[in-house]
């Protein structure tokens, strides 16, 4: 929930005012990865919400099938509630386009491959495979990160709106490891240099053994505002992989997702990669055959 629907959801608390959508919520976001099973008392606990009012929105929640009974007598999300998530067309519908490429990028290199949408100024994973011995990561699907310290949340704000740029920057920056760069004059060159190149690269920037690299995926639109649907990344060991073995790799899942979506063909796109150049380097990278066993960057990328 954003952070002002979640203010406003939060207004009556502890008197069981406000709407009963807003109510609803409430009780849903109580619900998080490290509490994904919850009793009635503890509900109302952290949705502040009285128990009475708790005790009836969980009963009708339960009735559609939003919630369901954990066997040691808590409640936990329904399934109903995932079948209803899925129709978002940003959810599982890319996630299907973009997982026959996620697939081969996997499969070469044996690494974390994630695909991230924006959502405000939060990354959301998509979908995210891992290799037998990849590189342990802070993400998860469905879940959000923030924006400037991982690949694919720079490559996003940089083909972003202004305004939502600079909302983004002007945020205090959580510092995940001693190196994360929080600072936003260079966060805004290396936004820059994302337009630029097309791809984006992270060095120990959310733990200190991950480098990440990461490229856009675009829609079928030529307009500036969405022409960025997406973005696809691997995260590897830093001590063991190359970043710039992974960028043509990326590049071609990102150039494969784009084209199944209906995206032009670069040299068509207007202002592509946001530099204002027609054929930059990374146009004629991503235009080479979309089949990952034949690349010469498949070795060496800890497959």
């Amino acid at each position: 929930m954003r952070e002002g629907n979640r203010a406003a959801a939060h207004s009556g608390t502890g008197t069981g005012t406000g709407s009963v959508t807003g109510r609803a919520l409430r009780v849903l976001e109580a619900f998080t990865p490290s509490a994904p099973v919850l009793t009635l008392t503890e509900i109302s606990r952290r949705s502040g919400l009285p128990l009475t009012t708790a005790h009836r929105l969980v009963s009708e929640l339960a009735d559609w099938g939003a919630l369901e009974r954990d066997p040691e007598r808590g409640y936990r999300i329904g399934l109903r509630l995932w079948e209803i998530a899925a129709l978002a067309p940003r959810g599982l519908g890319l996630r299907e386009v973009a997982l026959p490429h996620l697939s081969d990028l996997a499969r070469v290199t044996g690494e974390n491959v994630q695909l991230a949408v924006r959502e405000d100024l939060s990354v959301v994973y998509v979908e995210r495979l891992a290799g037998c011995a990849s590189v342990p990561v802070l993400t998860r699907v469905g879940g959000r990160f923030a924006l400037t310290p991982t690949s694919v949340g720079r490559v996003l704000l940089a083909h972003a709106p202004a305004d939502v740029q600079e909302r983004a920057l002007a945020q205090r920056q959580r510092s995940y490891t001693e190196r994360t760069e929080c600072d936003p004059v260079r966060l805004r060159q290396a936004l820059a240099e994302v337009r630029q190149t097309g791809v984006a690269v992270c060095e120990r920037q959310v733990t200190m053994d991950s480098v990440s690299v990461a490229a856009p995926v675009h829609g079928p639109g030529n307009g500036p505002g969405n022409e960025v649907v997406a973005a696809v990344s691997v995260v590897a060991h830093v001590e063991t992989v190359q970043a710039h073995t992974l960028v043509p790799l990326v590049q071609v899942a990102a150039s494969g997702i784009s084209r199944a979506l209906g995206a032009p063909a670069p040299g068509s796109r207007s202002g592509y990669g946001g530099s204002g150049r027609s054929r930059s380097r990374t146009d004629r990278q991503v235009t080479q055959p979309s089949s990952f066993s034949n690349s010469p960057m498949s070795t060496g990328t800890g497959s």
